[in-house]
C-alpha cells in the first residue's frame, strides 16, 4: 500500500512540474529544463541579473531580453526521434 501511494505522489509531481523529468525523458529534453531553470532563475533575481549584465557590459533590460530569447531553445533543436 505503501509503495502505491508514493508512486502515485512521484506521478503527481512529473505531471505538475515538467523538470522533474520522467523515465522516457532525453537528455536534450533535461538539459533544456537545466537552461530553462538558470535563465529564469538569473531573470526572478535582481542581483543575479545586474551581475550578469555587469559582466556581459550590457543594460538589464537587454540582457532580460535576450535570456527570454534563448529560453525558447535553450539547446538548439532537439535531435530527430527514431520512430519505432
Amino acid at each position: 500500500m505503501d509503495r502505491l501511494n508514493i508512486n502515485s505522489q512521484v506521478e503527481h509531481l512529473q505531471s505538475k512540474y515538467i523538470g522533474t523529468g520522467h523515465a522516457d525523458t532525453i537528455k536534450h529534453e533535461w538539459l533544456s529544463n537545466q537552461h530553462r531553470d538558470t535563465y529564469a532563475s538569473i531573470i526572478g533575481h535582481n542581483s543575479l541579473l545586474s551581475y550578469v549584465s555587469v559582466a556581459e557590459n550590457e543594460c538589464t533590460a537587454r540582457v532580460k531580453s535576450n535570456l527570454l530569447e534563448k529560453m525558447v531553445m535553450p539547446c538548439g533543436p532537439p535531435p530527430a526521434r527514431e520512430e519505432s
